[in-house]
């Protein structure tokens, strides 16, 4: 098997993780987003990344992810809320990222009601995350290719012209809409609402985990893995530092748009340097949407492939397993745009048609319901930690204190933004804190107990003991799934062969 090389290994976790449209969001903390960036990625990225590490190495622990490591230690019942955990926060995540195309393209056609105007929005919403959702039914080499240009020019390419506008007008000692000084730096504890905008900052680094999976392919994993992640960590936040104060520096907070933010901060450094630019504005939007549009073709299968594992083992009716001759789970993807359309009517009619809302509720509602799943994850690597008859290539450094030591970091860092979420940020308008919480609660509360309903009312009935993770080619799986669908016993290719 080829390895990976480190700068392999590393582009591959970066482009999971590294995003442009959130800088906006960040901005809103002022100088504090060095604070919360510096927190986020040594006290939560590190933890999440390491212990996931070591759990990906667990011999029979390779395949299926989070699914495997948490069933293997906490049992079946919370493998699968895991699992579902992981896919279910990314159809509310798809939701925060065409928010931010609509909000581009609002900017690029001068049209602010497509912004501002609950069913216009709410229309687009569908529009384009349906027409995604359907070209991704013929395969991963579209996909492939869609993402490879989305991410070097529609998120590479304006985060370089972004960084060197900001730092030129930074440089410039042109007016800056926040003050830099030691006491900016340190965020007012006392001020609760000031908090809950961290949550923005573990959504940055949300998804590592996934990369951990790949670990038994990386050259030499125990030094480059750990090194790996190290330099992540700071690349990441020098980055994001840098885009979120370039956004801070030039739009005063109080005419942010959350959604369409770096375009507002483009702009207005274009027509600072040069009143003639307006049309390079536009050029640098169309490539944000179109990195944007990349980013969230990648995600429409992807994520179902962990929930396809868990069909495949019986815990979801037989349907959910089948693939069409592209080896995509049609049934699965579909049922993710039908809930995909749900989560887009309540965020965006019960935001009353403001954007700025609809966009925070979008954030922590992504956020809460992936951070219960960190929560199962780090539980289950502390029951792992002391076990040492369960064998693995990786080890989380610094013996069994630092495996304790990362892992309750890592949970305590986990519950704290979990708590904070729910108190309402401070960037909202007046009236809007009542109908924030309502849509998060609600949304959470339903979120939070439906995985465990459909384990018991059919995940445990149904539940194949004699399961093996299996890859086959879309005409056997069919094969499989119709003959459990009539209650028959079909063996699959791999099996029998031990």
């Amino acid at each position: 098997m080829k390895k990976l090389t480190l700068f392999a290994f590393f582009a591959m976790t970066a482009s999971m993780v590294m995003t442009v449209y959130e800088y906006p969001t960040f901005a809103t903390s002022g100088l504090n987003l060095v604070f919360y960036l510096l927190i986020g990625g040594f006290l939560w990225f590190l933890p999440v990344s390491l212990c996931s590490a070591e759990m990906a190495t667990v011999d029979g622990w390779q395949e299926g992810g989070i699914f495997s490591w948490v069933s293997g230690m906490m049992g079946e019942r919370f493998g699968f809320a895991a699992i579902f955990f992981q896919w279910f926060q990314i159809t509310v995540g798809f939701v925060t990222m065409i928010y931010f195309i609509i909000g581009a393209l609002s900017t690029v056609l001068d049209w602010k009601a497509l912004n501002s105007t609950p069913w216009i929005k709410f229309a687009f919403v569908l529009i384009i995350f349906w027409a995604i959702t359907f070209s991704q039914l013929r395969g991963t080499a579209f996909t492939a290719k869609l993402a490879k240009i989305g991410f070097i020019f529609g998120i590479i390419i304006p985060a370089i012209v972004l960084f060197v506008l900001g730092i030129s007008y930074i440089a410039g000692g042109n007016p800056l809409q926040i003050t830099f000084s030691a006491k900016a730096l340190v965020p007012d504890f006392s001020k609760a609402s000031t908090l809950v905008v961290f949550v923005s900052f573990i959504l940055a680094f949300m998804g590592v985990e996934a990369s951990a999976s790949h670990i038994n392919e990386l050259d030499n994993p125990k030094r480059n893995y750990p090194l790996c992640m190290v330099l992540l960590v700071i690349l990441a936040i020098v980055l994001n530092t840098i885009g979120g104060l370039s956004v801070a520096a030039t739009v005063p907070a109080s005419d942010l748009n959350l959604s369409s933010g770096v375009v507002q901060t483009i702009s207005t450094l274009f027509l600072h340097f040069n009143k003639g630019l307006g049309w390079a504005v536009t050029v640098v939007a169309l490539l944000l949407i179109l990195g944007v549009v990349g980013e969230v073709a990648s995600w429409v299968v992807g994520p179902s492939r962990g929930i396809y594992a868990a069909a495949q083992k019986g815990l979801l009716p037989p349907k959910f397993a089948s693939v069409n001759k592209h080896d995509v789970p049609v049934f699965l993807v579909m049922i993710q745009g039908v809930i995909v359309t749900i989560w887009a009517a309540v965020l965006t009619f019960g935001s009353g048609g403001s954007s700025n809302l609809s966009f925070l509720v979008a954030i922590s509602l992504t956020v809460v319901i992936y951070l219960v799943d960190y929560l199962l994850l780090f539980i289950a690597y502390l029951k792992l930690a002391g076990r040492k008859d369960i064998e693995r290539s990786y080890h989380v450094p610094g013996g069994k204190a630092g495996k304790y030591i990362f892992a309750i970091v890592g949970f305590l860092v986990s519950l704290f933004a979990l708590v904070i979420s729910f108190v309402p940020p401070s960037g909202l308008g007046n009236g809007e804190n009542g109908a924030y919480l309502a849509i998060l609660v609600v949304s959470f509360a339903v979120t939070l107990i439906a995985p465990f309903v459909i384990y018991q009312v059919y995940g445990r009935k149904h539940s194949d003991p004699n399961y093996q993770h299996m890859r086959l080619k879309h005409h056997e799986q069919n094969k499989f799934v119709h003959l459990r669908a009539r209650g028959e016993h079909a063996i699959a290719p791999t099996e029998g062969r031990k």
